[in-house]
């Protein structure tokens, strides 16, 4: 029989790549978003791409009615679990709100889990939880540390599901902690688009490509890297989304909870990036040396052996896949063919 996910926060950036690609697997599929981070087109634009109906719970994963609704029309068999906030500049300003969604949201839907008989979800986690790491790459047993409250968030999820674990072995949860998405769907029909300013570097080169913006701003040139400025680890937005179905098979095969990162364990400069995008759009794109940012770490990116031990999960695009998918499908949002 078939087996029915509800992915919450599935209209999203993340959300609806994992919504292909669990639909590609074979699984059947059940969205609740409340668009706050979305557009009401997605669904329509899920469908073209899966050439079927896309079933949506229009609300916040704060409605306890409508969850409880929700799990007794729907035959759930699991969850994954991507409704929250993510800004961390906005966390800062109003904390008690990403308490609210993260925190209390998680929660609110384990008690609804639980009334159902539903005890598996994949749980969207964050390479933020390390805050300023020791050592990289970084592995799953780095400590805990925040430096804002979008990664105390995060982290209190974590220990949310570690506690309910250890207190029930009825059970089990994915935890998956990734560092920075890139690119968008091979389709051009799905892809990010923030709609205020963007909290990662891609978007940026996207609009100055775009000529959005005049020039590209870079943080700081004396870091302690070949080109003097920060590396992160990319990792392509399908192929996390495929990191997603892996650790759903692996909790509804196994019953035993994991806790992985998901990146390809290889950093890439912002020059790099850069560059990329430069030659996927055809044109050397402007760019500016400014001062460091507080708090930015020179190098930041995942050890990868455990994913691909426990998930058989390997990252399998390139930075120049993720730059050209997002050129297409920025250029296709430009034509109106975006949501």
């Amino acid at each position: 029989m078939t087996e029915t996910i509800l992915l919450t926060g599935g209209a999203g950036y993340i959300g609806s790549h994992t919504y292909v690609a669990l639909k590609a697997a074979g699984y059947e599929v059940v969205i609740l978003d409340n668009f706050s981070n979305a557009a009401e087109d997605v669904p329509d634009r899920l469908e073209l791409i899966t050439g079927g109906p896309v079933q949506v719970y229009k609300g916040s994963v704060l409605d306890r009615p409508l969850l409880a609704r929700l799990f007794a029309e729907t035959q759930i068999d699991a969850v994954v679990h991507f409704a929250a906030r993510k800004a961390v500049g906005e966390s800062v300003v109003k904390p008690l709100e990403y308490f609210e969604t993260n925190c209390s949201g998680l929660v609110g839907l384990l008690q609804e889990m639980d009334a159902a008989g539903v005890h598996r979800l994949v749980f969207s986690s964050s390479a933020t939880v390390y805050g300023v790491p020791d050592e990289t790459p970084t592995p799953e047993t780095a400590p805990h540390r925040h430096i804002n409250p979008y990664g105390l968030s995060k982290i209190t999820g974590e220990l949310v599901l570690d506690a309910l674990a250890k207190s029930d072995p009825k059970w089990a949860f994915g935890i998956l902690r990734y560092f920075n998405p890139a690119g968008a769907h091979s389709s051009t029909l799905i892809g990010e688009d923030p709609s205020d300013i963007p909290n990662n570097l891609i978007p940026y080169i996207a609009q100055v490509a775009m000529g959005q913006r005049p020039v590209l701003q870079v943080f700081g040139n004396d870091y302690p890297t070949p080109d003097g400025t920060g590396l992160r680890d990319y990792i392509h937005v399908e192929d996390l989304a495929e990191g997603h179905v892996l650790s759903l098979q692996a909790l509804l095969s196994t019953g035993q909870s994991h806790l992985v990162n998901l990146g390809t364990g290889a950093g890439h400069s912002v020059l790099d990036m850069i560059a990329a995008y430069s030659k996927a759009c055809g044109r050397d794109l402007p760019y500016e040396i400014v001062d460091r940012r507080p708090g930015d770490v020179p190098v930041y990116c995942a050890q990868v052996d455990k994913a691909r031990e426990v998930l058989g999960f390997e990252a399998r695009r390139d930075v120049e896949a993720m730059c050209a998918s997002s050129w297409a499908w920025v250029q296709a949002r430009a034509r109106g063919n975006a949501y």
